[in-house]
Parts: C-alpha cells; structure tokens; sequence
C-alpha cells in the first residue's frame, strides 16, 4: 500500500500542465515569459526576449470554450511579432484563418499615415492536436523568398534606416509559419525542440533538461502548484478535451462505414442480374 502512495506522489510531482492551459492563464504573466520564450528560441534558432503581451482573441472561459483554441500575441525586444496558437478541433479551412490572421495583425500594428518601415515582422505559430492535411513530418517551416526565375539568386532589398542605407531580404520582412503537428511526433527526445514537443504532446519534462523555457516549465507548470479551485478547473478542462476527442473519432469512424456502406450499395446495384 505505502509503495503505491509513494508511486502516485511520484506522479503527481511529475505532472505539469498542459500547454495550452497555461498559455490561457499563466504564460501571459511576465514572470513566466521565460517559458514563452524558450519555446520560441529554439524554433527560430535564436535567443527571443518577450517584453509584452498584446490583446489577442480568443480567450473565453465559459463551458463552449473547450473546443477553443488559445493565442497568445506577444511583441519581442526586436519588435517583431509572435502569434503561438493552440488549437484542439479540426478546422475545415485553417492555413486560410491563419493567413488572415497573420494580414491582420499586421494592419492593426500600424497606425494610418504611417511609413511602411513601421510595419512589423511576424512570425505564426500553430500547435495542432488534429491531423492537418497529410505529411510525414511533425514541424513545418514556411516563409516568402524572392528567387530569380533564371538567376536562382535572392532578390535583396536597399532600404535607409537611421539614416544609414541597409539591406534587407524577404525572410527579414515577410512573415514566417510554423506548424507543429503535435500528433505525428513519436520519437525519443534528444533534441531541444524534441523535448519540447514531447511535453507538447505527452507532458514529459526531463529532469536535466537543457531545452530553453523547460527549467522554468518544470518549476512553474506543476499541477500541485495548483490550488484546489485551479486544479478542478485544470481537472475538466482536460476532461473536455477528451470528451471532444471521442465525439470527433466517434464522427470519423462513422463517416468512414457510411462511406463503405455507400460504396457496397453502389457496387451492388452495378451488377447484371
């Protein structure tokens, strides 16, 4: 009996908060911007200082919501933009919303009358829990370059900063995409970004992780930390998650036997008497 309570306090120590449930309530404080930030770094391959948290939308908190998706909208110290969004439920036309989204916080940064300097660079990233589209691969990276048509070189753009002429390329202007299909990952971690989709997806933080964002996610996302009030709310949230899974794998496998169903009537009413 006293090795099973010792095998749930174990647990329970190592139980951290789901992502996108810490996105809605806790990554918004500036004192854990470190694990915000970290998640950045190493998707970009480069140190990221968040100095704010901008009006985003979605962020409900009524029963409905469980089949939200979190965003968090926040400006770095080099005044680019990042959008990380979490989204639970399948969504028929989603690489369109997130363009869109993309064009419109680019237009809501910029004040009219502005020059066109002041406009921000964006970087989108989308942290998926469904099965977008078919690929083998589990991180997607997109982003606009001009390339010669016969040349193959990249178009560089000459533009005056400060009064000092400086050159740009497209990647340093147009916006950036990442999409972590949570879903395809199936590895051991060994990497830091392998770590951090493994938390992603299954919660696991090692110990000794180097990952950057993943020491301050060990101290600060841990579900005793909770109190009795957060850890219910945190308790049927993730129920609602599950609930919305089953009714959306429910939905595809009767999808599927209709189809096959349809396809045996049909193939049925084609044969000669």
């Amino acid at each position: 009996m006293q090795q099973k309570e010792r095998t749930y306090k174990m647990e329970d120590d190592n139980k951290y908060i789901r992502f996108d449930w810490a996105a809605k309530r806790m990554l918004r404080d500036k004192a854990n911007f470190g694990v915000l930030e970290g998640l950045i770094t190493v998707l970009l391959n480069e140190p990221v200082h968040i100095i704010e948290i901008l009006e985003s939308e979605s962020n409900q908190e009524d029963y409905d919501d469980k089949y939200n998706r979190v965003d968090i909208k926040a400006r770095d110290s080099k005044g680019d933009i990042i959008i990380v969004e979490i989204q639970q439920a399948r969504e028929l036309y989603y690489l369109e919303r997130v363009l869109y989204g993309v064009a419109k916080t680019i237009t809501e940064h910029i004040s009219l009358g502005e020059k066109y300097d002041k406009v921000s660079k964006v970087y989108s990233i989308s942290i998926l829990y469904f099965d977008l589209g078919q690929g083998a691969d589990y991180l997607y990276h997109g982003q606009t370059s001009l390339v010669g048509v016969h040349t193959k070189d990249t178009l560089k753009i000459t533009s005056r900063d400060k009064g000092f002429i400086k050159i740009k390329t497209p990647k340093e202007i147009f916006p950036e995409y990442f999409i972590i299909r949570v879903n395809e990952f199936n590895k051991v971690a060994k990497t830091p970004l392998e770590e951090w989709i493994d938390y992603l997806k299954n919660g696991h933080i090692k110990e000794d992780t180097k990952a950057p964002g993943l020491q301050e996610a060990r101290q600060k996302l841990q579900y005793l930390k909770m109190n009795k009030a957060e850890r219910k709310a945190y308790d049927r949230h993730i129920d609602n998650i599950m609930v919305q899974n089953d009714v959306l794998d429910t939905a595809k496998l009767e999808g599927l036997e209709e189809g096959r169903a349809e396809g045996r009537a049909e193939g049925t009413r084609g044969r000669p008497n």
